[in-house]
């Protein structure tokens, strides 16, 4: 629910709107206010919670398969196998913002987690967020000496063209925008050709970026699981204090960041620069913040009607999460409404709690009768080689 936020601007805009809010969208305060909140608070948490109980559900199932056939490895792998075919489809026939396959890559390497302790795990995953911070830092570094080397007296027209281009891919130039909308307002056929033509690395290019941070959530909801925090183990007071504690370290910087951003006018490299690299340790502190709040309001409310339908979605995560994918593409998209790029930042919101209100509607109803969620039901028969049970005996409750 929370990752629609983000993936919002990503169905119905050209792709540099995502970080560059003068890109597209409009610059109205209420556009530019939803910009700044979606960066502070959502942009790469609402992933990294995905990640942290990615990692968790990877450890569950392994632990499963151990103890009953002792192949968890052989079972952990095939279902992210088939989770790359899945990732894969949903890239290059339906969105070109999926997560599904860098999930199953980071999954497939994060096999050798799965048996270590607690300490291991911690341990492991800070020194994964480190490696992801430099390597995004020397990124940066690389695309800042781009301009350097652009202004420089005398610069040489290769390094001008490489500058004009990073610039271009950055703040949405015109004739690219303009290209986008007409792509994406067109048919479907003319859509996935142009991804497997031009777009093709794309799954690639996002494991480059975001792969050692993913494997250092999923390693860090491990290590939640095994010491109780996922589970609802530790208490309320605990809870509390880290949540007060990471939003108080990650909170105020990134706050400061995103304002700093906002008065020099969106710089279009210093903005990508500082929420590709400069804001990885804030953000996280606050991912964990979002994690710690969200368990004390599972404890508190825990017999509450809402909390058991956002369970419900949640155990029906995968299907929600290509559902929405057809949902919004099939209204931005030539397609379908052919909505894409006709409204603004602010506008495009209205969509969300709609969606919201779909997902927590079905989610319940059906899984007090089947399993799984269909698309859950479809992997995991893949996963085993063999068609899993589906019904629900008559009366038993969702579990």
């Amino acid at each position: 629910m929370g990752i629609l936020l983000m993936n919002i601007t990503a169905f119905a805009m050209p792709e540099a709107a995502y970080i560059q809010p003068t890109a597209f969208g409009g610059t109205s305060f209420a556009d530019l206010s939803i910009w700044a909140l979606n960066m502070v608070l959502v942009e790469g948490k609402m992933r990294g919670l995905f990640s942290l109980l990615f990692g968790a559900s990877m450890l569950l199932v392994w632990q499963g398969a151990e103890s009953r056939a002792g192949n968890g490895n052989s079972v952990h792998l095939r279902r992210m196998g088939w989770l790359l075919v899945f990732g894969l489809l949903h890239y290059f026939l339906i969105w070109t913002g999926d997560i599904l396959a860098l999930y199953a890559l980071c999954g497939m390497a994060g096999v050798f987690l799965l048996r270590q302790d607690e300490a291991q795990l911690k341990t492991g995953a800070i020194v994964l967020f480190a490696m992801s911070f430099l390597i995004l830092c020397v990124i940066a570094a690389m695309l800042l000496y781009t301009r350097y080397a652009a202004s420089l007296p005398g610069a040489d027209a290769e390094a001008l063209k490489s500058y004009q281009e990073t610039m271009s891919d950055l703040s949405g130039a015109p004739a690219a925008t303009a290209r986008e909308i007409a792509l994406f307002r067109g048919r479907w056929t003319d859509i996935a050709g142009h991804v497997a033509r031009e777009d093709w690395a794309g799954p690639l290019e996002l494991l480059l970026v975001y792969g050692v941070e993913t494997l250092g959530f999923m390693s860090l909801g491990m290590a939640m699981l095994r010491n109780g925090f996922l589970t609802g183990g530790w208490s309320q007071a605990d809870y509390a204090r880290m949540a007060r504690r990471c939003y108080g370290w990650g909170l105020p910087p990134l706050i400061a960041m995103v304002a700093a951003l906002w008065a020099t006018g969106f710089d279009g490299l210093w903005t990508f620069v500082t929420l590709l690299a400069l804001a990885i340790p804030f953000r996280i502190m606050v991912t964990l913040g979002h994690a710690a709040l969200a368990l004390w309001i599972i404890r508190r409310f825990s017999e509450s009607g809402l909390v058991g339908r956002i369970a419900a979605a949640g155990r029906a995560a995968f299907t929600n999460y290509l559902g929405t994918s057809l949902l919004m593409t099939g209204l931005f998209y030539g397609w379908g409404l052919g909505q894409f790029g006709h409204w603004s930042r602010w506008q495009v919101y209205l969509v969300v709690p709609l969606v919201w209100v779909l997902m927590l509607v079905w989610s319940k109803p059906w899984l007090d009768r089947f399993r799984y969620g269909p698309l859950e039901w479809l992997w995991r028969s893949l996963a085993r080689g063999e068609i899993q049970p589906m019904r629900r005996e008559r009366g038993v409750a969702l579990d």
